[in-house]
């Protein structure tokens, strides 16, 4: 299990999206994600660097419908804590994994507030949620060189105007391209 650590709690939402700004398609699937662009002035990971960036997470938090593709997909997490937000009764598959229905301020006021390099993988719900509600600090858009033309939204309608600061871009060798944005909410 991942070291819980009491420095700042540092909110990220990770989405992974086609260029036209969809996470999967209307079937819920998700089988285009994976790239088979090649960009020659991409960077290629590292096993070591993935790994040396898993162990720096320290939780994650999803929709239920992201948990129920993790699990189907081969659980990608290990043994670092996980925290699902729902309103269903759903299996648990791993004994890091905890289930979470009720308020997203307290949520991150209790629940969260032990650990300091949070990802928020996914729900585009739960992303909006998290942005209207002021909860999250950057998002991480890594975008996947293909257009579905229709699909589920990285985001559903905000409604309301939240600049950014672009703090880092990074493109790798399969064509994907991920963006990192410091969030500035509006005060």
């Amino acid at each position: 299990m991942a070291q819980i650590k009491t420095n700042r709690t540092k909110i990220t939402l990770h989405m992974v999206c086609s260029l036209d700004g969809y996470i999967a398609k209307n079937d819920g699937s998700v089988d285009w994600m994976v790239s088979q662009d090649v960009y020659d002035a991409g960077v290629t990971l590292t096993e070591k660097e993935i790994s040396d960036f898993l162990a720096s997470v320290d939780c994650y938090v999803m929709g239920s419908h992201t948990y129920e593709h993790a699990l189907e997909l081969g659980w990608p997490y290990g043994d670092t804590p996980v925290f699902v937000l729902t309103s269903r009764v759903l299996p648990k598959e791993k004994e890091s994994i905890a289930f979470y229905s009720g308020e997203l301020k307290k949520f991150v006021q209790q629940s969260l507030s032990p650990y300091s390099n949070i990802w928020m993988v996914g729900g585009s719900q739960l992303t909006r949620d998290f942005l209207l509600l002021g909860l999250a600090d950057e998002i991480v858009l890594t975008i996947i060189p293909i257009l579905l033309g229709n699909g589920l939204p990285f985001f559903e309608a905000i409604g309301k105007e939240i600049p950014l600061h672009l703090k880092d871009t990074k493109t790798y060798s399969d064509g994907m391209v991920e963006l990192t944005y410091e969030i500035k909410y509006k005060t």
